[in-house]
């Protein structure tokens, strides 16, 4: 398989959703049939199914800190529940909010049904400071979060490529005044998508100005105001880079209570690619945060250490550029 992601320029949770045949997936049509010449150009066929180790009952769990928060817990539950059932497999989900005592009680009762392992996730990606000691007692994969020791195969997405492809989409557009929204300091998502855009700016010999980086939250009024505030510079940009879509769909407003269009006027880019996305006018182009793939790749790798793989990895999944409508080249003048 992963010759096949070599080939085909995309990641091997890519691979394994199309070649499983995952039908919500979203994966364009063009890349489905790239990857199956790949895969009829290499050979490949789908190989036996993971066995369950004899002492073990056919049960992975799933240990969440929230699910109600914010939209991103379902993709990993589905993701890894779908990739469990393909393999005979359930899912055990429990939902901790981080709390020591819940942690401790679903490893309990993970270990006490002689589970196949635990899959340790976060829905804001962070290096963990204390991850639970007793996790060792299972075999263990990290989802969204790491920790400095690298005791365990973990997988984040990549944001800091992601953030230099929405940059470089916007360049490629022929702007040179592109602002970035970003979010919360403490948050590594944000500072890793902000590294994104320097360092797309940087490639294409554009300076980095700092007039055109500002920060105030994630949410819609927060990119309304920070957006209206860069619309009163006396060189306002003509690109706006967002940290997540509902910073975007706040941008729109903004725009729009100034009398300009997106993106006849004013280009904007999200990231997150939330449902919003396609229901704005125009639809946002954005980023696609990739949590199905990356609980699918959690999955797989949990039953891969079951059977004999020692390898520790951390893995950054790709976060592809879903270009829709929002992109346009500069006005001119």
């Amino acid at each position: 398989m992963i010759d096949v992601a070599a080939r085909a320029g995309v990641s091997q949770a890519t691979v394994s959703l199309v070649l499983n045949g995952v039908t919500n997936a979203r994966v364009a049509e063009a890349t489905r049939q790239r990857i199956f010449e790949a895969a009829e150009a290499l050979g490949y066929r789908k190989g036996p199914r993971h066995a369950v180790p004899e002492n073990a009952s056919p049960v992975i769990g799933l240990l969440l800190d929230e699910v109600s928060t914010t939209p991103f817990a379902m993709p990993f539950i589905e993701g890894a529940r779908d990739e469990a059932a393909l393999q005979d497999v359930l899912l055990a989900t429990f939902c901790t909010r981080g709390d020591p005592k819940l942690e401790n009680a679903a490893l309990d009762m993970l270990v006490q049904q002689k589970a196949i392992g635990v899959i340790y996730a976060t829905l804001v990606t962070t290096q963990l400071a204390q991850p639970p000691e007793r996790l060792g007692e299972l075999s263990t994969v990290l989802l969204n979060c790491y920790e400095k020791r690298t005791r365990f195969p973990s997988v984040v997405p990549g944001d800091v490529a992601g953030g230099h492809a929405a940059t470089e989409a916007l360049l490629k557009a022929g702007h040179r005044r592109i602002a970035h929204l970003t979010g919360e300091q403490w948050i590594e998502a944000a500072r890793s998508r902000a590294q994104g855009y320097r360092q797309a700016l940087t490639t294409w010999d554009v300076a980095v100005d700092p007039d055109l980086i500002v920060t105030g939250g994630w949410t819609v009024n927060g990119g309304r105001e920070l957006t209206a505030r860069l619309l009163e510079l006396p060189n306002p940009p003509t690109a706006i880079f967002c940290f997540n879509d509902r910073m975007a769909i706040g941008a729109y407003d903004a725009i729009k209570a100034k009398g300009l269009r997106v993106p006849d006027d004013i280009s904007v880019v999200g990231f997150d690619d939330e449902d919003l996305a396609t229901y704005a006018q125009p639809p946002l182009s954005t980023v696609l945060l990739p949590h199905d793939e990356m609980a699918r790749w959690a999955v797989s790798a949990l039953l891969d250490r079951q059977a004999g793989d020692t390898s520790v990895k951390k893995i950054k999944m790709e976060c592809p550029l879903v270009a829709r409508g929002s992109i346009a080249p500069p006005p001119r003048g």
